[in-house]
């Protein structure tokens, strides 16, 4: 895939799946503008990114932050007419049961995985609605589509990225503007890292090819929602869980 001349945008961009998303973009000649909290991951994702084909450029993003979200969009429109691709992947939870959940971190789970997407794409819309095209890839997961123990909130709110997703897709048909959802099941990212090490290998022995997903994994994913190959797709939820939910 060749995506030279294409300027893209990428949330979570300082690591893991965000990183690799980054990365992939680059080597095949895009220009990434991603935005991420961790200023430190980020210069090493821009550090990284030097020597291939693309570039990328980072500015501080906090998802959470209606303002912040459009200041991001404002930084990047100074320079360029509009965003070719959108990609959403900027994402946090921690695994506990339900009732342990308080009011503080409900909010925190909904607010970066659910209405961060929603907030970051509406402030990149007009133009593209202007320009009459361009992709939309937001990142759920698949405990968004079978629910997942220890991530009620999380899973609800990836569940609304799916509902987000399809609903967006139709609205935004008649601009030629595709909109897509990756579903990662389990992948070795930093996040991933946080659960325990027995829920770890448990879940590892229930993927049918007995690994975790890599980043790069779910990236090529994103590529493929985002390239031309994906024209004609598009309000499309694609799971990468190495046959854990592929009769859900």
């Amino acid at each position: 895939m060749d995506f030279t001349g294409k300027q893209i945008i990428v949330t979570g961009g300082a690591s893991g799946i965000g990183r690799a998303t980054v990365l992939a973009f680059c080597k095949a000649g895009g220009s990434v503008f991603f935005g991420d909290l961790n200023a430190d991951g980020a210069a090493e994702t821009v550090a990284a990114a030097s020597d291939l084909k693309g570039d990328a450029a980072f500015h501080a993003l906090d998802v959470t932050d209606e303002a912040a979200i459009d200041a991001f969009a404002a930084a990047f429109h100074e320079t360029h007419e509009q965003a070719d691709i959108v990609v959403n992947v900027a994402g946090w939870d921690i695994s506990q049961p339900f009732m342990d959940n308080t009011s503080e971190f409900i909010q925190k789970v909904v607010a970066i995985n659910y209405l961060g997407p929603v907030y970051l794409t509406r402030a990149f819309l007009p133009k593209m609605i202007e320009g009459n095209g361009g992709k939309v890839v937001n990142t759920a997961s698949d405990a968004g589509r079978v629910g997942s123990m220890g991530e009620t909130v999380y899973s609800g709110a990836k569940g609304g990225v799916i509902a987000f997703t399809k609903s967006l897709a139709r609205e935004m048909a008649r601009y030629r503007i595709n909109v897509n959802c990756v579903a990662p099941g389990p992948t070795d990212t930093p996040l991933f890292g946080e659960v325990p090490e027995k829920l770890q290998q448990a879940l590892i022995r229930a993927i049918p090819m007995r690994r975790l997903a890599t980043p790069e994994d779910i990236a090529g994913t994103i590529l493929f929602f985002a390239s031309p190959t994906a024209d004609y797709i598009t309000g499309q939820v694609l799971s990468v869980s190495g046959g854990l939910t592929m009769s859900d």
